[in-house]
């Protein structure tokens, strides 16, 4: 998907450093304040453009979204971690940079990793969300989300309460 200077595409190894400074910017957006403040350094710094550059060397299935030649967004997608649940596919990650959000690039990015998705044979899918992360979730909800299931995920000494949404083939 190309749109002049806008577009989703397959990211390579050369965008594991970008992807790495988005995945920071917006985790800290999205969690500061959620998830305890030493657990969430911990997970960033664990996740930074080494980390990216071997997922992308195996394969991981990761789109970015880039506007204007930056990347401003990723998402990673695969199949579902939850068995018990009936959906095929799974977005583990959408993340928009907190610069481009609010302008319809996470909707770009979610119609893309749906795509990808079924291009895999995994046209129903799910996601994960923390309970707390109340922008996800409307975001989510907007595009038709059902609420499949609630778990947790465990945080250093905490566990909090994550929503699973879902959505059936089209």
């Amino acid at each position: 998907m190309k749109l002049g200077q806008i577009g989703v595409r397959r990211a390579g190894a050369s965008d594991a450093g970008p992807i790495a400074a988005v995945h920071e910017t917006a985790w800290r957006l999205a969690y500061g304040g959620v998830i305890p403040g030493r657990e969430l350094e911990r997970m960033i710094a664990r996740r930074g453009p080494l980390w990216w550059k071997r997922a992308l060397d195996r394969h991981t299935a990761v789109l970015i979204l880039e506007v204007g030649g930056t990347v401003a967004g990723y998402a990673t997608v695969g199949p579902n971690r939850m068995r018990m649940l009936p959906y095929a596919g799974e977005i583990y990650e959408l993340y928009i940079a907190p610069a481009h959000q609010g302008l319809g690039f996470g909707r770009m990015l979610f119609a893309a990793a749906r795509a990808e998705l079924r291009r895999y044979g995994l046209a129903s899918f799910s996601v994960r969300v923390l309970e707390d992360n109340e922008p996800a979730i409307a975001f989510f909800r907007h595009l038709g989300a059902i609420v499949a299931a609630e778990t947790g995920e465990r945080f250093g000494e905490i566990t909090l309460p994550v929503r699973v949404f879902g959505w059936e083939a089209e």
